[in-house]
């Protein structure tokens, strides 16, 4: 069938020239059979799956679908001096003996492909590592992955959308009127536009680097990922060194940083990962990294500046936050006019007045820092200590080094505390920003979080029934529609938006296994601080929220408002009911998300390390410390046969 040969032929090419950057013919004998494609594609009707013609880009989507991951997105830790990425070699020895990995360190936007029975069904971004924003058809413009592999499992793999720098000087030529400031953002603003013909514009790149899940005969090392990636088809960035020992991984990031600088591509540091799967699954991970990765951010880039004003910000908690305004200056590919410092202890101990020339400091993608004063003149003023609010006039408390207003109906305080509740990881009210949230607050008195759950379309008009500015009517509807959308959410989620001091997204899952709103409100101190993630400050702030007239009676309005929060059913009759399961080592039969999975249907909690709270370990091959732990405590352990074995009997 010709259609077949010429999609052949043109994908081979198109491999050649956007992967291999190793072109065997010229562009017009390309563009050639293309044309011809084209025409027996309008002839017949017919487009074929992996037809290059996908990827020219379709109409404008009217919005991002969210998905979920097969398998968790891990962000990095990262590591910026010698010290902190021994510490990390350290914490590997802990685990057994390793070799690693040393990568260069991408600075673009994240996303994940997934593939079913050899085919390309879907590209996600990274979002909150749990659930991303579907992006296929902004991705289908990417020249630089196959629509059609080998490989017939499920699969999800990692990789980096880029633009390069010759890619980006050559767009802000063509487009003078609408020049991108830098890669980074034009990386991310390519995928997450909303018109894929603008994606393509662009010319972005997806240089991939991991596999995420593999539903058959799993990868075991970081070398074989990687080989198996170009195998595959899929464009890989050509350094990837194996490194059997620390200072080889020192060498290697010694050498990334002295290339980097000439590369086409933007980069900010160097990826180090345990090699071995085995090794890997025995660290396990935080809530947010995986303890066998790290990145080694370079050194910051800096820029002196002279400060023009101080101002304050006032947190949820109440604390004072000094940022300065300074003299625009081009830091790491951005204009920077503002900077902040810690607290007013900071402020002081860098000697920072307004007029004074300081030092400043752009580094992990965060509002830049003020490092220290250079210099001062004659006009420099001291920055005065706030004896009250800026924003409502009441009272200061001084906590060590910082400063926190103590009123707890402060605008900034409400507002940020809504913001909170509203967030992706909490509530998860999509549209609901902190600017609209301001406007509720100053418009409506909208303080409470049971406030939200009484606005109506009408909530967003004035008397005479006409929309707020910039709210129209499917923006209303969206929002309304939202917020009951949150309604039902999960205890953990519920209990993270509430906001109560110290208490993030792992202790709030800890939580949770109490079982409901009404178990919390009856914890005592002892069994608060027996929690594995609490401490006695935030066993205290815990006590302190509950015991509150003013918090319960919020607690109580929201429920009658129809917020349910709701914990996933365990399967009380199932094979691991009641168990606390530990996995280590590696699975031949299954991913280690399918084993957790498959525990967590049949009634058990899967946890990441040994404790006393382990009731059963599942140890496969090259199982290390954690197997070791486990016998000493007196731990039941079974191997991949039993395992399986016990799933059969519940199949």
């Amino acid at each position: 069938m010709r259609m077949r040969e010429l999609v052949d032929i043109l994908n081979k090419w198109a491999h050649e020239y956007y992967v291999l950057d190793n072109p065997s013919v010229p562009d017009r004998e390309y563009d050639r059979l293309y044309d011809e494609l084209r025409e027996l594609e309008r002839e017949t009707g017919t487009v074929l799956f992996d037809s290059p013609t996908r990827r020219v880009g379709g109409e404008p989507v009217k919005g991002f679908a969210r998905h979920t991951h097969i398998a968790r997105l891990f962000s990095l830790d990262k590591a910026v001096s010698a010290d902190e990425l021994s510490a990390f070699f350290t914490r590997v020895a802990k685990a057994g003996e390793a070799t690693y990995t040393v990568e260069y360190k991408y600075d673009g936007l994240t996303v994940c492909l997934t593939y079913e029975g050899g085919e390309f069904v879907r590209a996600t971004t990274r979002g909150n590592g749990t659930e991303g924003e579907d992006v296929t058809a902004q991705v289908l413009t990417v020249p630089s992955f196959p629509l059609r592999i080998s490989y017939m499992g499920t699969l999800e793999v990692r990789g980096e959308a880029i633009i390069r720098l010759s890619a980006l000087e050559r767009y802000n030529a063509a487009h003078p009127e609408e020049t991108l400031k830098n890669a980074r953002n034009a990386a991310a603003g390519a995928i997450r536009n909303l018109d894929p013909k603008i994606t393509k514009t662009r010319a972005p790149e997806i240089l991939f680097y991991d596999i995420n899940y593999m539903s058959e005969n799993p990868v075991s090392t970081q070398m074989e990922a990687f080989e198996f990636l170009q195998r595959e088809g899929f464009k890989v960035f050509p350094y990837l060194k194996h490194c059997g020992s620390p200072s080889e991984v020192f060498a290697a990031i010694d050498e990334i940083e002295m290339e980097r600088r000439a590369l086409d591509v933007l980069t900010d540091g160097a990826v180090i990962k345990v090699n071995e799967e085995g090794i890997r699954s025995d660290m396990g991970a935080t809530d947010k990294f995986p303890r066998w990765a790290i990145a080694y951010k370079f050194e910051a880039e800096e820029a002196e500046t002279t400060v023009q004003r101080v101002f304050w910000q006032v947190g949820r908690t109440g604390k004072l936050t000094p940022l300065a305004e300074v003299a625009p200056v081009d830091l790491a590919g951005a204009t920077v006019r503002r900077a902040t410092l810690n607290n007013y202890g900071d402020l002081t101990r860098k000697d920072v007045k307004v007029g004074s020339m300081v030092r400043i400091r752009r580094s992990n993608e965060v509002i830049p820092e003020i490092i220290h004063a250079v210099s001062h003149v004659e006009g420099s003023v001291p920055v005065e200590k706030p004896s009250t609010c800026p924003y409502c006039g009441s009272g200061v408390k001084e906590v060590g080094a910082n400063l926190f207003c103590l009123n707890e109906d402060c605008p900034p305080r409400i507002v940020q505390k809504l913001t909170h509740f509203c967030s992706k990881n909490a509530m998860d009210v999509e549209g609901m920003s902190e600017a609209t949230l301001s406007l509720l607050y100053e418009r409506l008195g909208v303080k409470r979080f049971s406030d939200l759950y009484t606005l109506t379309k009408g909530s967003f008009c004035d008397e005479a029934g006409k929309p707020w500015e910039g709210f129209g009517e499917k923006k209303i509807a969206n929002l309304i529609s939202a917020l009951e959308n949150s309604k039902k959410i999960a205890l953990d989620r519920f209990i993270y938006a509430l906001g109560i001091e110290g208490i993030g997204r792992v202790a709030a899952r800890d939580l949770a296994d109490f079982g409901s709103v009404e178990a919390l409100e009856a914890l005592t101190y002892e069994e608060l601080i027996a929690i594995e993630n609490i401490g006695e400050v935030t066993a205290r702030s815990v006590l302190e929220y509950f015991t509150d007239a003013e918090n319960r009676g919020e607690l109580r309005r929201l429920f009658a408002l129809g917020v349910a929060p709701y914990v996933k059913e365990k399967n009380a009759s199932g094979a691991f009911a009641g168990q606390t399961v530990v996995l280590t080592g590696t699975l031949s039969t299954m991913s280690r998300p399918e084993a957790q999975k498959k525990i967590e249907a049949l009634g058990g909690v899967c946890a990441s390390s040994v404790t006393g709270k382990t009731t059963l370990v599942i140890a496969g091959e090259k199982a290390g410390s954690k197997l070791e732990k486990a016998k000493k405590l007196g731990i039941r352990v079974i191997g991949e046969e039993e395992f399986f074995a016990t799933l059969q009997k519940q199949a």
